[in-house]
């Protein structure tokens, strides 16, 4: 078997549930739909087509839109699979794999003595967040989990026609299962969602401590005891930056639920573990202990209880007792799975960070300094008045609030959270808590702000500032000077690392693309620059989305595309919403998607800083002021809010349950509240993509061709961002555009409409130009993918592109369409895969 017999078992199994369920007579309406769609795909009119779409009743536009969605979501299971099945067949040194990565580090000169003291100072930092880019429930992902474990039975003959009527079970189930939610999820949805990949996770991170162990045998020869460098995180639970449901009592839930599942991973772990360490100390016929499984009986029960504190050291010490004791190979197979789990997860299971905006934060402040009698009015004051009032403040060790008075809500909902990850850090230990992320961090000011709210419930927290919009980034480096000057705050700091999250969606739908891009960099390297002079240790953190212009794309070559020099104490990335089911689903896919991220952050981590040729540089600074200038002009323009309002369905977007944050931030419905996950969305549905590549004309015009293609080739930054740009322009379609175009009342004749069309097609040649092939003729998978999803996902583009000016046209009509609207959204997610 195969991915296109796979393919096509599925597809004729939803096929007969089609027609059992529903009918012939719908079976042939999917059919002829198919038919009329490769001809217009084809260079064929699309009148038959248009005719018949526009004939369709609410409820069959979305039962045909349902069909269609369907096939999709098993058509992207029989793809992951397929990458299973390559994975497994491989033979030799996997590209970008661990033994690939020391492989490198040998050739660059380095001793595994080098090597493991690399690994010992890097940690690469998953953070799972709940942005609004899952848009399954949960019991359609269980049904479709229940048939991807089915497909590899497929490949055994014996077990084929078994497997076959099991996966026709769960797609007839599915098919008669709701897939839209009636109430928008919780926060405590949202942590159960994240946290359902965990157990994959843990299959894949014992195999992964073994490969980086035979990478040291295989490249060096040595035997290693070097541990992967990987934590994971959660904002579920945590992450208050406009959301209200995010109280002290869901952070409570969130972190009693990870500590659950932390037990439930642990207790699995040492009772295999148990099941395979019987050997005895003494004789082995003359009554000898079990010492192993005495300790890990002990273990057991301490997990259960709660009291499990020295979990790790009475592991480690009992793997060197194997050790000394001559069986190495029983330590190394049958305790490091449990022993790697235990290190990676704790008691803990994922640090839980809390993120809040800069304004909020600051209203607490001054509402604990106004009690306090203090300053009155805390946020009427300069700057350097705030940072000396704090700064004083953090001198002292006097709470505040009065002793013994309750909070009053506002307050509460402020200081709340930060006692319940105290609370945690009692029962699980520090990793329970993870840092204190302050969005929209303008000034020094913002980033001491949490340091007096942990003072009043005598925890110490570490700050993380968001630099997120252009403005932000462009001053970024400034503030992080100034910070690291602040005596309290370096007192605060210790000898802790210091984190600095770096936004893609603020800055992208402040000034496009590649001007973006290029402050990122620029900000990243000079704050570098500036924690090397101050003496602290630095980790990036980025928050990605799926799409490329939420900075999504490969992790690896993300990763590979950082500034020289900028790795010190490893990376944080976040992963966000559907990206957990595309990389952490199966156990092998767990395992490749880290091994791949590994490998960059080794690799990028052990290049010496070294800044690119200064033309080069000086090219992109020219073209970032030309991107963002043309990407202004379109946003700016009086014209463009009611365009983009007319041609997306950003309007539609907001009614679906996907998330329990709103889509825009409070205050009136403008460009500049709008959410970037729905703004980018927004264009996803339409096959616009235009964050992921306008203003890349400009650009490139500026740099000229020639340097360009230098650039292309000897630059990994540069080379990155043109091949996210390939992947956003290829996953564009003009055709599927111009029907959301027709939404105006002006259609294609729309100044606006006609400018960005003129774009995309120049664009296209550009880049073309740069990289001298054609789109992604680098990447023929994910060609073939794409051309091979068009003519099934058109018919949902048309279907959406029909209820939108139907919905649009009556008072009240997105009321009536609601349920197919929200249907066909779904079902354009899962074409492309992804949504913001």
């Amino acid at each position: 078997m195969g991915i296109k017999s796979d393919v096509n078992l599925l597809g004729r199994t939803l096929g007969q549930v089609l027609k059992e369920q529903e009918g012939e007579a719908f079976y042939d309406l999917v059919e002829r739909t198919r038919a009329l769609v490769r001809e217009v795909r084809a260079g064929g009119s699309d009148a038959e087509l248009r005719a018949m779409i526009a004939g369709l009743s609410g409820e069959e536009a979305g039962r045909l839109a349902r069909a269609f969605t369907w096939y999709f979501q098993l058509v992207n299971l029989a793809e992951e699979y397929e990458r299973v099945r390559v994975l497994r067949a491989a033979e030799g040194v996997r590209p970008q794999s661990l033994e690939a990565a020391l492989t490198e580090l040998k050739a660059q000169g380095l001793s595994a003595a080098q090597v493991e003291a690399l690994i010992a100072r890097l940690n690469l930092g998953l953070t799972f967040t709940a942005h609004p880019t899952e848009m399954r429930r949960r019991t359609i992902r269980g049904h479709l989990v229940d048939v991807a474990r089915a497909l590899p039975e497929l490949d055994v003959p014996s077990l084929h026609a078994e497997a076959t009527e099991r996966i026709a079970a769960h797609v007839e189930a599915m098919w008669g299962t709701p897939e839209l939610r009636h109430l928008k999820p919780t926060v405590l949805d949202e942590v159960k969602g994240g946290l359902s990949y965990i157990p994959n996770i843990a299959q894949a991170l014992p195999l992964l401590q073994r490969d980086l162990r035979r990478a040291f045998q295989n490249v060096y020869g040595v035997h290693s005891e070097a541990r992967l460098p990987l934590s994971f995180s959660s904002w579920m639970g945590g992450d208050r930056d406009g959301n209200p449901f995010v109280t002290p009592e869901a952070t409570r839930q969130a972190l009693e639920l990870h500590q659950a599942r932390a037990r439930e991973v642990l207790l699995a772990a040492i009772r295999q573990a148990y099941a395979d360490l019987s050997q005895v100390e003494g004789d082995a016929e003359g009554g000898g202990q079990e010492a192993s499984r005495l300790e890990l009986q002990a273990l057991h029960s301490a997990v259960e209880a709660g009291e499990a504190a020295d979990l790790l050291p009475r592991l480690e010490a009992l793997h060197e007792r194997l050790h000394a004791a001559g069986q190495r190979r029983s330590a190394d197979e049958l305790l490091t799975p449990l022993l790697t789990v235990a290190r990676v997860f704790g008691t803990h299971l994922v640090s839980l960070d809390i993120r809040e905006h800069s304004a909020q934060t600051g209203a607490a402040v001054a509402e604990l300094l106004r009690a306090a009698d203090a300053e009155p009015d805390y946020l009427a004051l300069p700057e350097p008045e705030k940072l000396a009032l704090l700064t004083r403040e953090l001198r002292s060790r006097r709470p505040l609030w009065p002793a013994g008075e309750a909070l009053p809500d506002a307050l509460e909902t402020a200081i709340g959270p930060i006692r319940e990850v105290q609370a945690a850090v009692r029962r699980a230990g520090p990793g329970a808590f993870g840092r204190y992320v302050i969005s929209m961090a303008g000034e020094v000011s913002d980033v001491l702000e949490p340091l007096l709210l942990a003072r009043e419930v005598g925890f110490g927290v570490l700050p993380v500032p968001l630099f997120e919009t252009l403005d932000d980034l462009t001053r970024a480096p400034q503030i992080m000077t100034e910070l690291l000057a602040v005596p309290e705050y370096r007192a605060a700091l210790g000898v802790n690392v210091q984190e600095i999250m770096l936004g893609y969606s603020d800055s992208n739908k402040d000034a496009g693309f590649l001007a973006a891009n290029w402050a990122l960099h620029e900000a990243q390297r000079r704050i570098s620059a500036v924690c090397q002079a101050a003496g602290v240790r630095w980790r990036f953190f980025h928050g990605r989305g799926t799409s490329i212009g939420r900075g999504g794309g490969p992790a690896s070559r993300a990763i590979l595309g950082q500034p020289a020099g900028t790795i010190d104490a490893g990376l944080r990335i976040t992963e966000q919403g559907e990206a957990l089911a595309d990389k952490y689903s199966h156990p092998q896919l767990a395992r490749r998607n880290l091994e791949q991220a590994l490998y960059g952050v080794l690799v990028a981590a052990a290049r010496p800083p070294a800044a690119p040729p200064q033309d080069w540089m000086s090219a992109l600074d020219r073209a970032a002021r030309a991107s963002t200038q043309a990407y202004r002009a379109l946003v700016d323009d009086p014209a463009f809010l009611p365009f983009f309002e007319s041609v997306t369905p950003i309007h539609e977007i907001a009614r679906l349950n996907i998330a329990s944050r709103p889509v825009r931030r409070p205050g009136a419905p403008t460009l500049e509240n709008l959410r970037a996950i729905p703004w980018v969305m927004s264009w996803t549905q339409n096959r616009a993509n235009l964050p992921g590549w306008y203003g890349l004309r400009e650009g490139l015009g500026e740099i000229g061709t020639d340097t360009a293609r230098a650039m292309y080739a000897g630059w990994p930054f540069f080379r990155t961002v043109l091949d996210n740009a390939q992947m956003s322009l290829a996953k564009s379609d003009p055709l599927v555009l111009g029907e959301y175009l027709r939404l105006n009342p002006q259609g294609e004749a729309h100044p606006l409409a006609a400018h960005i069309q003129a774009a995309y097609r120049d664009t296209v040649t550009l880049v073309e130009a740069v990289v001298g092939v054609p789109l992604m003729a680098n990447e023929p998978r994910l060609q073939e993918s794409i051309a091979l999803r068009n003519p099934y996902i058109d018919p949902i583009h048309r279907i959406q592109a029909e209820l939108l000016r139907r919905s649009r046209a009556q008072e009240g009509g997105l009321d009536e369409f609601e349920v197919p609207l929200l249907l066909s959204l779904q079902g354009v997610a899962a074409g492309v895969r992804n949504t913001g």
